[in-house]
């Protein structure tokens, strides 16, 4: 398990390197391009028209560059790595010029951008870039992979929760497995802002996101809504920001006082689901000379084995010494992946993990001094506290 913090989060950040595939679109060159400037200040000028999708914000925006100094010498090039280049666009992923000057073009565009110092990099500058220096880009569109859109629900039924969450039921199935608190739910889940712009998205990522209700591993109006739905149920929630991240937010993803709209889909429910302990019936229980424990509960055939510095996925589930379990990457459905031997888990974890080949089931009874130590890790660990981990090696890089 993590060091720094039990894995409960509710809140998964978009992964940005996305997918870099070209799409194919014709474009005609400008005879007599003309030179924009916006309220803003940018300068742009488009001297190859392309045919393709024009992106909004949220989508992932493929796209080739040329950076140069008002001297034309170049300080950086994708084109020159011969590697395109992607970021979501209005998401403050790159500087403000370009997340301005991409909603302007569309697919196939070849353009060159002129950014003031505001709209560059400042008056600080970064890496080598002066300060207040004006910036030309020598730009291509290549392609344009939409963010997901809002569910549309005319005609559907509004319903308000006291608790002041409102949802819709946009596709309904009341004869299947209902959800419940202590089930497992699968779910394909697009989160929005009430301006409609996206923050986050499993769909996009193209992976389901589990948890188990009642373990806080949603944030509450989720753990609240899911409850009136059945598997392959789709719903839009509309939450109240002080059911969803507060009034502090979530920076630097969820403003403060944010109201959030998720449109989610049940792909799967589990009721009652709770990771099986290990049988550890006729095992040897070892020592090392640290003080960590472990039954060897499963031994493969695999020869791979973990080492320092190698990246592990491993799935765990750890409970405390009168047996209840405070956290389990099975009920997530996500093994949890660190660097072996770099200090990222729990000493014991880093000890024990290294004894193990993939396929490997282990049963680690880890002494506090190599676990959260004599303070622990409120509220979950208590001081002083003896973990047990049942962990299986799934595999290493």
């Amino acid at each position: 398990m993590k060091k720094t913090a039990i894995i409960i989060l509710a809140l998964t950040t978009a992964n940005v390197n996305a997918q870099q595939n070209t799409m194919s679109s014709t474009s005609q060159k400008i005879t007599n391009p003309q030179t924009i400037k916006t309220a803003s200040g940018l300068e742009y000028t488009i001297k190859e028209k392309g045919s393709g999708k024009k992106p909004v914000v949220g989508d992932k925006v493929v796209v080739h560059y040329t950076g140069r100094f008002t001297n034309d010498t170049v300080f950086d090039s994708s084109v020159l790595r011969g590697q395109p280049f992607t970021f979501k666009l209005g998401m403050g992923q790159v500087i403000k010029g370009w997340d301005e000057a991409f909603q302007l073009l569309q697919a196939g565009d070849k353009a060159t951008l002129r950014l003031t110092p505001e709209l560059g990099y400042g008056e600080r500058g970064a890496g080598a870039i002066p300060p207040k220096s004006t910036l030309i880009f020598d730009v291509e569109l290549l392609n344009v992979i939409e963010a997901p859109r809002p569910w549309t629900a005319a005609g559907k039924d509004t319903v308000k929760l006291p608790s002041g969450l409102k949802y819709i039921v946009i596709k309904e199935d009341k004869k299947a497995e209902k959800v419940g608190t202590g089930a497992k739910v699968t779910m394909h889940y697009s989160g929005f802002f009430k301006d409609g712009k996206p923050f986050d998205s499993s769909v996009e990522r193209g992976q389901p996101f589990s948890a188990k209700l009642g373990k806080g591993m949603v944030i509450k109006a989720l753990e609240e809504g899911l409850l009136h739905l059945h598997k392959g149920e789709k719903a839009k929630f509309f939450i109240p920001y002080d059911l969803a991240y507060g009034e502090a937010g979530h920076p630097p993803i969820i403003p403060p006082k944010s109201d959030l709209i998720f449109d989610i889909e049940v792909l799967d429910v589990v009721p009652d689901f709770a990771p099986a302990k290990f049988d550890i019936t006729g095992k040897e229980l070892k020592t090392t000379a640290s003080g960590l424990k472990y039954y060897e509960v499963v031994k493969s055939n695999n020869p791979v084995k973990a080492g320092a510095g190698n990246t592990v996925q491993v799935h765990y589930s750890g409970y405390l010494a009168d047996g209840s379990m405070f956290d389990s990457s099975v009920e997530r459905g996500t093994p949890i992946e660190f660097k072996l031997g770099a200090a990222q888990v729990i000493q014991g974890w880093d000890e024990g993990i290294s004894l193990m080949h993939v396929g490997d089931k282990f049963r680690l009874v880890i002494p506090y001094h190599l676990a959260y130590g004599e303070i622990g890790h409120p509220p979950v660990i208590p001081p002083k506290s003896e973990l047990t981990f049942d962990v299986e090696l799934m595999s290493v890089k």
